[in-house]
């Protein structure tokens, strides 16, 4: 892509001196995480530390334009730069495209900055801080060769730091950040995600009784519970057997739970209908349902989260703004690191799936045992359902006749 094309790479020698200057005077900040939106979640805590840390700071944030609502619900960011990487490498040669390019650049060097701070590790984050304009005394700051994603991205920085890699994904982002603004070593504590949702109110949700509506908080007040299952993810190897989601539907109602499945494309539509049918199907004239929710941009998405009884979902983007947002999570875990990626700050968050051997589907008692837990089924329930589990082994099938 034109506007982002490698310039010459300024290794530019620093003194001790530079570097107090640096220090003392530094408040302009350009952020680069453009994508994916679990991501972008997990880089939310490096804005609130640095707001702790350096109240006086100015932040700006370039992003994916899918993902800009997000950054623009974040405490301390002051302007959100929205890029459209994905979208312009289908329209290679399109004039439009062309013309936003253009219009990105000059949004990006609209302003000099004290430190462009690329958290993100690829070729394509090292190229727009490159291309982000600097301060006299300014630097591109990035890990270092063993830590970036793509070890190329490094020789675009001035400054490149290691931290260490058996961190949570969080943890090495807000290290980074540390390292780079003068408070490495300070105990900051969990992280912290400030994020201001929008009010938000669903009419396609069962409603609840008054007596009910008056003890359900959150932004979809006057529903009736409900969880949302996040079934769908980019990722075949992430996905959790719709049989498994279809038995946990029916638990939920059981339990007076709504399940709504949500869905960002055709193709997740059709996947959630298709679940929503064969779940409603066995649950009968039940009165609780599986809901296919319609589709939304993503504050109301986020609203949704936050008003949810329990959010059960794989690897996804919206499982992690869901534990971001304080929502109770249960998280299934089998084709990704739990220690590496999943929400460990909220005492709200269960996560299933195996730390060491990957490929691990969690069982569907595994997962009514966590609901147990946030107290959200029954006690027993999950007892219940290892028990037919296990029957299944103990059923004695007729031995395979040996051929003559």
């Amino acid at each position: 892509m034109r506007v982002l094309m490698p310039v010459a790479v300024r290794q530019a020698p620093r003194t001790r001196a530079t570097n107090d200057h640096f220090k003392r005077q530094m408040t302009r900040v350009l952020i680069i995480k453009t994508s994916s939106m679990g991501d972008i979640v997990h880089n939310l805590p490096v804005i609130a530390d640095m707001r702790s840390e350096r109240p006086e700071f100015v932040i700006d944030w370039v992003v994916e334009e899918a993902y800009v609502d997000l950054v623009r619900m974040t405490r301390g960011v002051t302007r959100v730069i929205p890029i459209a990487l994905r979208r312009w490498r289908q329209q290679h040669g399109d004039a439009n495209a062309r013309a936003e390019r253009r219009e990105f650049l000059a949004h990006l060097r609209a302003e000099k900055y004290d430190v462009v701070l690329d958290t993100q590790g690829l070729l394509k984050s090292a190229l727009i801080a490159r291309r982000a304009r600097l301060n006299a005394h300014g630097v591109r700051v990035g890990f270092s060769f063993a830590l970036a994603r793509e070890p190329i991205a490094r020789l675009f920085y001035d400054r490149g730091y290691g931290v260490d890699q058996r961190l949570h994904a969080i943890e090495r982002m807000r290290k980074l950040a540390a390292a780079t603004f003068g408070y490495a070593g300070k105990d900051l504590g969990l992280p912290r995600f400030e994020i201001d949702v929008p009010l938000a109110h669903f009419d396609w949700l069962p409603r609840a009784s008054v007596e009910a509506s008056d003890s359900i908080n959150g932004d979809a007040r006057g529903a009736a519970p409900y969880a949302v299952l996040l079934h769908a993810t980019a990722r075949p190897e992430k996905a959790w057997p719709a049989e498994r989601w279809v038995e946990l539907i029916g638990i939920l109602c059981a339990a007076g739970i709504a399940a709504v499945l949500p869905s960002g494309n055709a193709g997740e539509r059709a996947a959630a209908e298709v679940l929503a049918h064969k779940a409603n199907v066995l649950m009968g004239d039940e009165s609780l349902r599986a809901i296919v929710a319609p589709a939304m941009p993503l504050p109301e998405a986020a609203a949704l989260l936050a008003g949810a009884r329990v959010v059960v979902g794989v690897d996804t983007g919206l499982l992690h703004l869901a534990a971001a947002l304080d929502a109770p999570t249960v998280g299934l875990f089998g084709a990704t690191p739990r220690w590496r990626y999943a929400p460990y700050w909220s005492p709200h968050a269960v996560n299933l799936g195996s730390y060491g051997e990957l490929g691990a589907q969690p069982a569907v008692s595994a997962v009514v045992e966590a609901l147990e837990r946030l107290h959200l089924v029954a006690g027993g329930t999950s007892a219940a359902l290892v028990e037919k589990e296990a029957a299944v082994f103990r059923i004695a099938r007729p031995r395979r006749q040996r051929a003559p």
